[in-house]
């Protein structure tokens, strides 16, 4: 969740008696919503505790975010004081953890795409599975599918028609949002076994892999959907306004 929608929600909460404190990515956000109480960290977007492995410093950032809580009131912004460890000094360059082959766009050829993809995606499903193993814990389950249906049911958008919702509760844009969502999740899941930045992991998922010529694809093709969530996912939540270069 943003800056901006957590300290609006602070600022409701405290309304209703329950003290709130948070840590702010970007301070001219804080800065213009002025939360009840906020710590600001110098850290890459996307790494509110600093850096990946590192307990003693991401325990030493939620200590300094709930010490704020001693504050009665606010709004209150501090500064946490110290940067983030330097995680690459130590690895080495990231790499990805197998030799993917650099995606030839197939433009216009929705069939050599899906194929494309689906190799890539069977390379690198055990490379997830073993990171979460490693990890204990992921980010994926948002569209309730498991792993290994996430690619081939994305994957299908680029079909006429359009596969229906595998959900009662949810929509087909709704559900289709979600898979794309824990489908990115899954291609950073599966490399990041050696640390990367946020933006590093966005330029390669982006520019290097068939996962990011997919969702490209697909936005072009379900900007014109009849299904006004579809078309709405395609223009605005799908990939993001800048690529990374």
């Amino acid at each position: 969740m943003c800056t901006r929608a957590v300290g609006a929600l602070g600022h409701y909460l405290e309304r209703g008696g329950v003290p709130t404190t948070q840590i702010s990515l970007i301070r001219e956000h804080s800065e213009r919503i002025r939360p009840p109480r906020a710590l600001w960290v110098p850290f890459e977007l996307g790494r509110p505790f600093g850096v990946p492995h590192d307990a003693a410093f991401q325990t030493r950032v939620l200590e300094a975010a709930l010490r704020l809580l001693a504050a009665a009131s606010g709004p209150v912004l501090a500064d946490f004081p110290e940067d983030a460890p330097d995680v690459q000094a130590d690895s080495g360059p990231w790499a990805c953890p197998l030799p993917l082959p650099a995606p030839v766009p197939q433009e216009g050829d929705a069939g050599k795409l899906q194929q494309a993809f689906a190799r890539e995606f069977a390379q690198l499903l055990p490379w997830y599975t073993l990171a979460r193993q490693s990890r204990k814990r992921t980010t994926l389950g948002l569209s309730g599918l498991p792993p290994e249906e996430i690619g081939p049911f994305v994957a299908r958008f680029l079909e006429d028609p359009l596969p229906s919702s595998p959900r009662d509760d949810l929509p087909l844009g709704a559900i289709f949002k979600l898979a794309a969502e824990d489908l990115k999740a899954l291609y950073i899941e599966a490399v990041t076994a050696q640390p990367a930045g946020p933006t590093e992991l966005a330029r390669w998922f982006w520019n290097e892999t068939h996962a990011g010529e997919l969702l490209r694809a697909l936005r072009t093709k379900l900007a014109q959907s009849d299904d006004p969530m579809l078309k709405l996912v395609a223009n605005i939540a799908l990939v993001p306004a800048l690529l990374p270069p």
